[in-house]
């Protein structure tokens, strides 16, 4: 399939090198990799394949430009992020049909994802003026204690091919405002949104060498070169919790500021009291939204007995009218996952689970030959010891597990290392504030199957993580606290 002359124009018009001290270069291999369409296998565009003598030509133009940044007024550094908000907000539609090209999510979708994006900017340029410190008495009355906040220093950032925008704006924001300058390495299966987000903030005004991005096919020799040098002060990371740990083990060496993002196994629990006019259409958005390809999607739906056979029922059919079709084909619903190795795996937990026993009640087969479409799906009735109920799936997959109280629910809700975060719908106040305590995790949804939102910390507890991007905390990742001791005497 040939893209179309709007989709070859929007693709086109995006910077294909790396960006470094404000100019964009060819990587001094002078290799390039490919960019699919997961919708049809097809390449859509060849950038710069970073090595690690680029990824320190990064490192040393972000060292340079740090103090100067650094030492810049929080209202020129809040005006530039208010700025790129706002030219983000203006190529919504452009930037909307780039992210589905490369990840492959319906366009509706990627709008959303595009405002959601851009919110950060808007939200961290507020920020960026509110960096307080405190100014009190010691106890005993000698000193006068001083705290200030500074920016760590170069920050480099590594970023998922699930919200190939959203997660660069989510780190960058803050970075920025808090006076951070940043490498920038989004995943090889979807940079092209990034390289278009640099190109938004030179033209804000951003000075050179603030913001480096390195596009790669081999992460693994860039990372290692960028955290073996002391000039990096933060590392950043979204993604697996097996290479968290790699990373985390890594930046050790230099003991580097971290914040972890990593995976998400999350429960949504439909108590006896819930609304299903409520409950269907919220578990639909925490399932299906991204097609499933979310750390905070609904991975293991805990419903009790006494619903199980409606809400089920309703859920099968919901799923069941899903129209599943390339990302800008109008009406589609559900895109293809992102690569092969991706529908691989949802093919395999599917296989294991009925091996187990479950019951496919709607889909469970690919759809089509070309691309990467797998059917949503809707399986009961699979023991928690099939891999499905202990892995991330990634995929549109709805196991429907059934419990018969509250205890049970939470015990089965919390049996997983993973702890990002928890969904329940119940019309019960006093149970909502049980559930909210008894579940181990960072975020709950309540009686709605979202909590992502910029003015929010998001983050996680156990295996999926620590630190928080979003809301009051998030810039707080990129400072450091400052005491000074003023003597009285």
């Amino acid at each position: 399939m040939t893209m179309s002359v709007e989709e070859s124009r929007v693709v086109g018009d995006v910077p294909t090198g790396l960006l470094i001290g404000g100019e964009w270069r060819h990587a001094r291999s002078g290799k390039e990799f490919h960019v699919e369409d997961p919708a049809t296998g097809e390449v859509i565009a060849s950038v710069a394949d970073a090595g690690p003598e680029d990824a320190l030509d990064a490192l040393e133009a972000a060292t340079r430009a740090q103090v100067s940044w650094a030492a810049t007024a929080p209202r020129f550094r809040a005006e530039i992020l208010r700025s790129a908000y706002e030219k983000i907000m203006a190529q919504q539609e452009e930037l909307a049909l780039l992210m589905t090209l490369e990840m492959g999510k319906p366009v509706a979708e990627s709008k959303g994802e595009v405002a959601y994006a851009a919110e950060f900017f808007r939200w961290f340029s507020e920020e960026a003026v509110r960096m307080k410190g405190e100014y009190y008495r010691s106890p005993d009355g000698m000193t006068k204690v001083l705290t200030s906040r500074s920016p760590v220093g170069p920050s480099y950032m590594i970023t998922p091919w699930n919200f190939p925008l959203a997660m660069g704006t989510r780190k960058v924001g803050p970075a920025l405002a808090a006076g951070c300058t940043v490498i920038l390495k989004p995943a090889e299966q979807t940079p092209l949104c990034s390289l278009a987000l640099g190109a938004i903030l030179l033209d804000a005004g951003l000075p050179a060498g603030v913001l480096n991005i390195v596009t790669t096919s081999e992460p693994g020799e860039i990372t290692d070169r960028l955290v073996d040098d002391a000039r990096l002060r933060k590392l950043s990371f979204t993604g697996s919790t097996e290479v968290g740990k790699m990373l985390m083990r890594k930046a050790s060496t230099n003991l580097l500021r971290l914040s972890m993002e990593l995976g998400g196994n999350a429960p949504l629990i439909v108590f006896s009291d819930a609304d299903l006019d409520k409950a269907v259409p919220g578990a639909i958005f925490a399932k299906m939204r991204n097609g499933g390809e979310a750390c905070t999607s609904a991975n293991r739906i805990l419903v009790h007995r006494d619903l199980a056979e409606a809400f089920t029922e309703r859920l099968a059919d919901e799923l069941s009218k899903m129209k599943v079709a390339r990302g800008t084909v109008a009406g589609a619903q559900v895109g293809p996952l992102i690569d092969q190795d991706a529908l691989l795996k949802v093919t395999g937990l599917l296989e294991d689970a009925t091996a187990a026993g479950g019951r496919v009640l709607t889909g469970g087969t690919r759809v089509g030959s070309d691309g990467y479409f797998y059917a949503p799906t809707v399986i009961a009735g699979v023991p928690t010891s099939a891999r499905i109920f202990r892995e991330e799936i990634f995929g549109p997959v709805a196991p429907v597990y059934t419990f018969d109280d509250d205890d049970e629910a939470y015990a089965v809700a919390n049996d997983t290392n993973y702890g990002l975060v928890s969904y329940i719908f119940t019309e019960s106040f006093r149970r909502v504030h049980q559930a909210i305590d008894a579940l181990q995790s960072g975020m709950v949804g309540v009686n709605q199957g979202l909590v992502s939102n910029a003015a929010a910390p998001f983050g996680g507890v156990k295996h999926s993580g620590f630190g928080r991007e979003g809301g009051f905390e998030g810039i707080n990742e990129y400072l450091d606290v400052k005491y000074a001791a003023l003597n009285l005497s």
